[in-house]
């Protein structure tokens, strides 16, 4: 489901105070980090990640590679920060970053 652009402003509003939960450094994705990736999914719904490889073109692989493993939307990517959304319906209210 493509995001309309009214739906991607109130997500980067959210998402810009908060922190990058993952980061995808030199090893790339391993299992761990897609477990990670795909707990906090569950948990938060809405989060932010750091991914430092290599240059631009690595970086959109990457990028690429983890919304096709987890199944999530980008609503926003500025440099090496991105932030991911996968709505969740039985999602705890206490952990999601989404209002209710």
């Amino acid at each position: 489901m493509a995001l309309s652009n009214e739906q991607k402003k109130a997500y980067r509003a959210i998402g810009h105070t908060l922190n990058p939960i993952v980061t995808v450094a030199a090893n790339g994705l391993t299992e761990g980090v897609i477990d990670e990736l795909n707990r906090a999914l569950n948990d938060h719904e809405l989060i932010k990640i750091k991914v430092s490889v290599g240059d631009r073109d690595v970086k959109k692989e990457v990028l690429a590679e983890i919304l096709r493993i987890t199944g999530a939307e980008m609503p926003q990517q500025i440099g090496n920060t991105a932030l991911l959304l996968r709505r969740n319906p039985k999602a705890n209210p206490k952990l999601s970053n989404l209002k209710r």
